[in-house]
């Protein structure tokens, strides 16, 4: 059976190493409208920033869940409670390495503009609504939706401590090498998934879902179908039910293809 509803992450996935969709996407849209199949664009980047990818495209999953697009309307944001804003700009201080905060709400981003060069050349590719200001503590705290934190010298391990101590039961993702996520509880890839699954009637048995880094983890776990990349996280490879050829080998493209096709799941693997 076809999935109905298939959410593909971006970075790491759908897109090239060198961050371009590939040359046959297009073709492979109208391949998934034949087979009643939607393709939704599920990506830790702001919804501005996908709406300028995907033109024709009007469902998205953007903020790593926080915010829910579905037919052209926005069904669902999850704000962060006020508080653990405030925790995370406080602990931004003592934090061991020299990063990056993005307030995110559901129109757009927040950023100092006292940031590095390779910050903001690094922020652009993910951020193309953007407001600049001197002091992220003066905006207005009650409808930041995301907190990312960009560290060029890796997120994991410089960043995830400290900002696990800071907000406690939120949720924290780490969506590539270089950046974290910071969530309301609850709120992850997956869930959007789930709700979109819910207002679509349809069951979840009949998604699936590819990713490659660990904030498309729950993603993975909730989609009735899961597609790991060759490239992805020895984590996401252990709950999928394909591997699927690296980013840099157009594998979305080729497994959609034999799933259309009608091919069993065991022969679209690669291990």
């Amino acid at each position: 059976m076809v999935p109905q509803l298939i959410a593909l992450d971006m970075d790491g996935t759908l897109l090239d190493p060198q961050g371009q969709l590939p040359p046959d996407f297009a073709e492979l849209t109208e391949l998934a409208r034949s087979q009643g199949a939607t393709l939704i664009p599920a990506s830790g980047r702001q919804l501005a920033t996908l709406q300028l990818m995907f033109p024709e495209f009007s469902t998205f999953i953007a903020e790593n869940g926080a915010v829910v697009m579905r037919d052209g309307d926005i069904i669902a944001t999850f704000p962060l409670p006020v508080e653990v804003v405030e925790r995370v700009l406080d602990a931004s201080a003592t934090l061991p390495a020299e990063h990056t905060l993005v307030l995110c709400t559901p129109a757009g981003a927040f950023i100092e503009r006292d940031i590095p060069d390779h910050a903001v050349a690094e922020i652009a590719k993910y951020y193309k609504a953007v407001t600049w200001v001197d002091d992220l503590t003066a905006v207005q705290h009650d409808n930041i939706i995301k907190i990312a934190a960009y560290c060029q010298d890796g997120s994991e391990a410089n960043l995830a401590p400290t900002i696990d101590d800071v907000v406690q039961d939120h949720n924290v993702a780490i969506s590539g090498k270089v950046w974290l996520d910071v969530m309301a509880d609850g709120v992850d890839k997956g869930a959007a998934l789930t709700a979109m699954a819910e207002l679509s009637s349809i069951p979840l048995a009949e998604t699936a879902a590819f990713g490659d880094f660990l904030n498309d983890y729950e993603l993975l776990r909730t989609a009735g179908l899961a597609v790991a990349m060759d490239n992805a996280h020895p984590q996401l490879k252990e709950i999928a039910d394909i591997i699927a050829p690296s980013n840099a080998d157009n594998g979305v493209a080729t497994v959609l293809r034999g799933l259309f096709a009608g091919a069993p799941t065991s022969d679209l693997s690669i291990s």
